[in-house]
């Protein structure tokens, strides 16, 4: 049977971590190599009892033997994917994603896996961003919101749907519409990244889609949520400056550090607030304009049920 797992490099509360290990755990991993970033030793202390976790405290010491912490978080996922991958085989696949990514497979994922072609190293998962839920709303469902592959018909679409800022935003999405990959292990060589892999210098050999698996994304969860890595983003993270816009700038398009700066310097946060209510709240209206898209998505993604099933007294 086709055995799958994931490692993740995490920085999160108890409970997100916890949530992100027991969904998995429910959805048929084989294993989970989770990377504590900030290390918190009851956390380490809770995934180290289960089975099927193996989990590192990335502390001075971890560091010290890999001459040194690197200071971009994204450098030390490199490193501690690499890691995970030359560790003895114990699973056929592994997905590297991040805690605020959740896995959802229409059909069992080993099974997907399992049909792919040998010369495929790996598979790609595409996002759907979660949307906050609006004021009044209820239910246990996430709504999501999914984008066109086709790049001319997912911009026009986000036009439609974002009128205001969706020129500046691929899909109308904050975050990336690249997805994560599921790539084989034990091949010699395999250097893992974000969102792709090399092999000899070769960029994702083989690669296939995965259209029955979506890639929940909650990036930006409620507009505390959103503002609580907000600054954190616009330095260092997926906002910051050194990065391109998601569309071409001979159509309009600015970076994501750009068009928050200039709402900020407009409007200050009343102008973050506006953008977020258009882009990231599941209003009744937004979500009619995605559903004439065929881009709306609903998922209960069950966290608390599954947490308490995985982790008893959590």
């Amino acid at each position: 049977m086709t055995r799958w797992g994931i490692v993740s490099t995490v920085k999160a509360d108890a409970r997100d971590i916890l949530n992100f290990a027991a969904y998995h755990l429910e959805r048929g991993a084989h294993r989970l190599y989770l990377y504590l970033d900030a290390p918190d030793p009851a956390v380490f202390d809770r995934l180290a009892a289960h089975p099927k976790i193996k989990v590192v405290a990335c502390d001075d010491n971890w560091w010290a033997k890999r001459r040194g912490r690197p200071e971009k978080h994204q450098s030390r996922q490199f490193l501690n994917a690499r890691h995970a991958y030359n560790r003895r085989v114990e699973v056929d696949w592994l997905a590297h994603i991040d805690v605020d990514e959740f896995l959802w497979p229409a059909r069992p994922l080993a099974a997907q896996l399992a049909d792919l072609p040998q010369d495929c190293l790996c598979a790609r998962a595409r996002p759907i961003e979660a949307l906050a839920p609006a004021p009044g709303s209820s239910g246990p469902e996430t709504t999501f919101k999914a984008f066109h592959l086709a790049p001319a018909e997912r911009q026009r679409a986000a036009e439609r749907v974002f009128p205001t800022y969706g020129r500046h935003l691929s899909g109308g999405f904050l975050s990336h519409v690249a997805g994560k990959l599921v790539y084989r292990t034990g091949i010699d060589g395999l250097r893992a990244k974000i969102h792709n892999i090399e092999v000899d210098g070769r960029q994702n050999p083989g690669e296939q889609p995965l259209p029955e698996t979506e890639l929940c994304h909650m990036h930006a969860q409620s507009w505390e949520d959103w503002q609580s890595s907000y600054r954190y983003r616009m330095a260092r993270g997926s906002y910051r400056p050194d990065l391109k816009p998601q569309v071409n700038r001979h159509s309009g398009g600015l970076s994501l550090h750009e068009l928050f700066s200039r709402l900020e310097s407009e409007a200050g946060v009343a102008g973050l607030r506006r953008f977020y209510d258009e882009i990231c709240l599941a209003t009744p209206a937004l979500c009619d304009r995605l559903a004439a898209e065929g881009l709306l998505r609903r998922h209960d993604l069950n966290l608390d049920a599954a947490r308490v099933r995985q982790f008893p007294g959590s």
